[in-house]
């Protein structure tokens, strides 16, 4: 048998050289704090673009003025990038194109982007940010989330909250633009805050209030602070909210209970001329069958009048009184004590009644008298 190879010095599984190069892929793949893209110049595209691409969209009315009045700015912004803007006022439309001296290839995308967030009402001196390297956008369509059209006006100014103050704290806390124009939410600004935005828009359309999502966004942005906690799962802090109010399905009044099943058919039901075999009746006369039924009615009728006149009685039976003092305790109240009556007696008289007599009056003058002195 020959004798195994010895593996190669530094090329084992758990060589130096291996731990060095694990350490530098880890480093390769985390994205150092305040680290930035460098800017796409005319040097990384020297010869330009070899197609002309070009964009259109639509605006609704309204905006006509206002993007009658801010086009020549647009234009200005565009020429720097070397893009072409037309605005056909009688179709409605704007127009983005590339020329020969374009050499960065996204910006077409980014004009595009401009010319849809200005037709969605968002201001110009917003809007323009787009064209910048760490910006995006992201148009969220909500008029086909809800249905019924009152929920729908309900939810959205939900989203807005009173005079404006939800939106404000969206906007703090995800570092991004938003504007809710009508059947859409526009939103701009960086990649991580655009996600939360879309999150919370599309929560609110489904009947969760966006404060809940507003609390998450606040514990994050304190948990992201600690360079501790950075790495660990964050669900221990999160709040998780449950849904109180869940319609229960109602249930019938009536429950029908499933009969056993039985290989065997039911039994068939009696004939009126079995029941009449039964009782005897199919053996007697027509003339007494008449009798037995003007009988029977009249029984019924008999029954009938007695308890009519019974719930006409009623009326006329007095109602139990519920006694307010118990007996027992009335009889111990009403007991008369004769002794204290006979002590009161004698007080009364040893006290005497009327004015005094001249000679106690003169006594008391004089004792009077005597205590002034």
């Amino acid at each position: 048998m020959a004798a195994p190879e010895e593996a190669a010095p530094g090329k084992g599984p758990k060589s130096p050289q291996n731990k060095k190069a694990r350490k530098d892929e880890s480093e390769l793949l985390t994205v150092p704090d305040g680290w930035k893209e460098p800017p796409f110049t005319r040097e990384d595209n020297p010869r330009g673009l070899l197609e002309e691409s070009s964009f259109a969209t639509l605006f609704p009315k309204y905006r006509e003025a206002y993007l009658k009045e801010c086009w020549p700015l647009v234009q200005k912004t565009l020429s720097e990038h070397h893009i072409n803007a037309d605005l056909d006022l009688i179709e409605g439309s704007m127009t983005v194109n590339t020329t020969k001296k374009t050499f960065d290839p996204y910006i077409i995308i980014r004009a595009r982007d401009l010319i849809k967030l200005l037709a969605r009402s968002v201001p110009f001196e917003q809007a323009i940010r787009i064209l910048e390297d760490d910006i995006a956008c992201d148009i969220i369509k909500i008029g086909s989330l809800v249905r019924n059209r009152d929920r729908f006006v309900k939810r959205r100014q939900r989203l807005i909250g009173p005079n404006g103050s939800t939106l404000k704290a969206l906007e703090l806390l995800t570092d991004c633009y938003i504007m809710v124009q009508g059947n859409t939410v526009s939103a701009l600004g960086p990649f991580h805050g655009l996600k939360e935005v879309r999150k919370v828009v599309l929560d609110t359309m489904k009947n969760i209030h966006p404060i809940y999502n507003i609390k998450t966004l606040m514990i994050k942005r304190e948990l992201l602070k600690d360079p501790e906690l950075r790495k660990q799962n964050w669900d221990r802090f999160l709040p998780k909210f449950k849904h109180k109010n869940l319609n229960k399905r109602k249930e019938p009044k009536k429950k029908t209970v499933k009969k056993e099943y039985t290989p065997f058919p039911p039994p068939q039901p009696e004939s009126q001329i079995d029941k009449e075999l039964a009782s005897g009746e199919y053996f007697l006369k027509e003339s007494q069958k008449k009798r037995k039924r003007v009988e029977e009615i009249k029984a019924k009728q008999a029954e009938a009048i007695s308890r009519r006149q019974e719930e006409r009685n009623k009326a006329f039976i007095p109602p139990k009184e519920k006694s307010t003092v118990n007996p027992k305790k009335a009889s111990a109240e009403t007991k008369i004590d004769v002794e204290a009556i006979k002590e009161k007696v004698k007080k009364a008289k040893k006290k005497k009644l009327g004015a005094l007599p001249v000679e106690e009056v003169k006594l008391k003058i004089a004792a009077d008298e005597k205590k002034k002195k």
